[in-house]
């Protein structure tokens, strides 16, 4: 699991590679940033929050492009295949780098030795929901119904295999009972049909319901990080809730080619350091109930080795196969 002390005393080389020469003056044209989802989603808000702080302080602007497809994997191979583009960089997460690698069959690319990692960007919990008009107000409710109607109490999430999803899962060992997992295909439909009453609960992350909550049209009942959400500050974690072992991060960070020189991995380190410390970026995030990352490379590479090998055990032992 990642907790904040996790976060706080991680510590690890960073991604190795092959050096390249980096250019005189770099950055010498405009920045590319794969962000491997679509537009509107938090991996783009958090990517475009910081293009915009950094407008044209680097010496060229950074241009923001969306690759997404196959669970982030589309762009970050692009990335993973740049070695050597000094100009190439993108939003890394928790998809693409922490269970993607372990969920697909024949992932083209090492989600360590293919690419340096610099920085994580934001932190933020999966929500367990339920329709604003449902009568569950707990978690403990909502496991109380199951265990009275076995089988008929499911739960909705953006696909299988995504950190929603397996933040289910760990509720369902913890409870040592079965949920029915609906996947869908985005966590658009999975709200709509929350909001129908085709489902009874969902597993969703907090930038993408936001809205929902503060508009009352969802009611959520836990938060999956071991600390409460700011955002949220009334609803409990699921330690709080009687659910000690069900603690998930989702998380996004900044990473580029592997093999970039070390005094630009510095400069990148530094760069971004500074820009999630800006009242800017924080105001931005802060909207979408993200907490900006504190780690840097050598705690970053870290965290990704363990979630690799956390969610590789998880995704064993349900059997949960991709889409």
């Amino acid at each position: 699991m990642i907790s904040r002390r996790t976060l706080l005393a991680s510590a690890a080389l960073a991604a190795p590679g092959l050096a390249v020469a980096q250019p005189a003056g770099w950055p010498t044209k405009p920045i590319r940033w794969i962000v491997n989802f679509p537009p509107a989603g938090a991996a783009d808000i958090l990517s475009r929050s910081l293009a915009d702080y950094f407008g044209t302080k680097l010496g060229q602007p950074i241009v923001v492009e969306n690759k997404p497809g196959a669970g982030g994997l589309v762009g970050a191979d692009i990335v993973a295949k740049g070695r050597g583009d000094t100009h190439l960089v993108m939003m890394s997460s928790a998809a693409s780098h922490g269970i993607g690698p372990v969920l697909y069959k024949d992932v083209p690319y090492d989600p360590l030795a293919d690419f340096t990692h610099i920085h994580l960007v934001g932190t933020f919990p999966t929500v367990l929901a339920v329709n604003a008009t449902s009568p569950i107000t707990s978690v403990k409710q909502l496991v109380e119904m199951a265990k009275a109607k076995p089988g008929e109490v499911n739960y909705g999430s953006g696909g299988n295999g995504t950190m929603n999803h397996l933040t289910g899962q760990l509720l369902a060992r913890a409870t040592g009972m079965s949920f029915t997992h609906i996947p869908y295909r985005g966590s658009a439909p999975a709200m709509n049909d929350l909001m129908g009453g085709q489902i009874v609960a969902l597993m969703e992350s907090l930038p993408t319901a936001i809205g929902y909550f503060t508009s009352g049209k969802m009611r959520a009942l836990a938060v999956s990080e071991d600390v409460r959400s700011p955002s949220l500050p009334d609803v409990p974690t699921f330690r709080e809730a009687g659910f000690p072992d069900v603690v998930t991060t989702n998380w996004f960070g900044f990473s580029t080619v592997a093999g970039l020189p070390p005094e630009l991995a510095k400069r990148w380190e530094n760069e971004i350091g500074t820009a999630l410390k800006s009242d800017q970026v924080k105001a931005a995030f802060a909207k979408i109930g993200v907490r900006p990352g504190t780690l840097g490379p050598e705690g970053y590479t870290n965290l990704i080795k363990g979630e690799l090998a956390r969610w590789k055990e998880v995704i064993a032992a349900a059997n949960i196969k991709a889409d």
